[in-house]
């Protein structure tokens, strides 16, 4: 009988024990209606408001190279990954097809050569003869008949001739045409760079682009400069300029970050899932990596980090402490011309107290407020569903031990 009497007294001893706890925290929170918050004063900093992206790194000049004339490959000079010299030698095709037109275009042009001194001879020998009749004319001893006849017959001669030395232009034009055809079926490089991709070998039959698409042969490319080719959504792509610097990450290589410039903005949009609600507007934006490395390969993933605008010595406060309020009894919707007012709380007196601000740039973490807010104010820093659903102009609210950040000021560029 003790024994049970001893259990329960342990049992009520750990009930009060609790009860007290209870109590305590709830007198201590300041009642069920008290809301526990955490807060951060307001100082300057530096803030850099930066655009995230990613895309794919390239080669900032790449050439796709094709041959002008069709026909088999007979000599293939290089490899893929080999390193070329602009005017280097890169493939033979074969040219008896070429070569047999060459000798058609030259007997052609040399038919016409002899066509044309023939013409000549002609026309000289009746422009002497038309000389001729016009001084006896002159003296009387040739009728006006023969005049007319000798002149239609020295007319007659110079078109011919004028029409001989025209097919003999045209014979010469097409046996140069020849011969340009027989030179291209060696392809030299147009710059100096690394064959990047090879699609042929020794053997194969490739198609000229003389008359239609002709076969891509290989490529080669600039590996010294590359660049970062990113897509920037239509609603950031505004703010992106040329010129602005950038920090660019490839996934191959994560232990180095690339600096970087934009040298080219898009004006054609990439619209990506047309038609459907997931529809995607994007603009390609061109930055060119400052700083090199071996290990980089076209096509290698990236993400960039553009730099779009630094502010020094501005007031912030975190992202979170910012969200916008429709006023109490407002039914009408907000529009682009009538938007919600853009507020923080700050905690004064042990209560929420609601002020609009007026905000500017954004980096990660923090937002410039440009008015609204004095330095060293206290402002409610979380957590973000409390701020944005929880808390209402005049709310008490109980600061949670160890969670008030006196915030120093960030130096120069740390914010990014």
């Amino acid at each position: 009988m003790p024994s049970k009497r001893r259990r329960w007294i342990v049992v009520l001893s750990i009930v009060l024990v609790f009860s007290i706890l209870i109590a305590a925290i709830i007198v201590a929170s300041g009642g069920s209606d008290t809301v526990s918050v955490t807060v951060e004063k307001v100082h300057r900093r530096t803030i850099t408001q930066a655009v995230s992206t990613t895309g794919i790194i390239r080669p900032e000049t790449e050439v796709k190279l094709s041959s002008e004339a069709s026909g088999e490959i007979a000599t293939l000079m290089v490899r893929e990954g080999d390193s070329v010299r602009r005017g280097q030698l890169l493939l033979r095709i074969k040219p008896d097809i070429a070569e047999t037109q060459l000798e058609q275009f030259a007997a052609a042009a040399e038919a016409a050569k002899m066509n044309m001194e023939a013409a000549k001879a002609e026309w000289e020998r009746s422009r002497a003869e038309f000389q001729r009749i016009t001084e006896l004319y002159r003296r009387g001893f040739a009728a006006q008949q023969e005049l007319e006849q000798s002149r239609a017959l020295h007319d007659q001669a110079l078109s011919r001739y004028n029409a001989a030395t025209a097919e003999y232009e045209r014979a010469r034009a097409a046996h140069r045409q020849a011969q340009l055809q027989l030179a291209r079926t060696a392809l030299y490089a147009p710059i100096s760079g690394i064959v990047t991709a090879l699609s042929v070998e020794t053997g194969e039959k490739v198609v000229g682009t003389a008359q239609m698409q002709g076969t891509e042969l290989l490529r080669i490319a600039d590996l010294s400069r590359m660049i970062a080719v990113v897509d920037v959504n239509e609603n950031d792509v505004t703010v992106v300029k040329l010129g602005d610097t950038a920090d660019i990450t490839v996934d191959a290589i994560p232990e180095k970050t690339f600096r970087g410039i934009v040298t080219e903005i898009a004006h054609s949009p990439k619209v990506g899932r047309l038609g459907t609600q997931d529809e995607v507007v994007n603009f390609e934006v061109k930055i060119l990596l400052l700083d090199t490395d071996p290990r980089l390969r076209p096509g290698m993933s990236c993400n960039a980090e553009i730099r779009t605008e630094t502010r020094h010595n501005v007031l912030a406060v975190p992202l979170q402490s910012v969200t916008v309020r429709v006023e109490e009894g407002d039914t009408i919707l907000p529009t682009a011309r009538r938007r919600p007012p853009t507020v923080v709380f700050i905690h004064e007196n042990g209560r929420a107290r609601m002020v609009q601000v007026e905000t500017g740039i954004s980096d990660r973490n923090y937002i410039e407020i440009r008015k609204g807010l004095t330095e060293g104010t206290e402002v409610i820093s979380g957590s973000f569903h409390v701020i944005t659903r929880v808390l209402r102009d005049g709310t008490p609210v109980f600061v949670s031990p160890g969670t008030r950040k006196e915030q120093k000021p960030a130096p120069p560029g740390a914010s990014r």
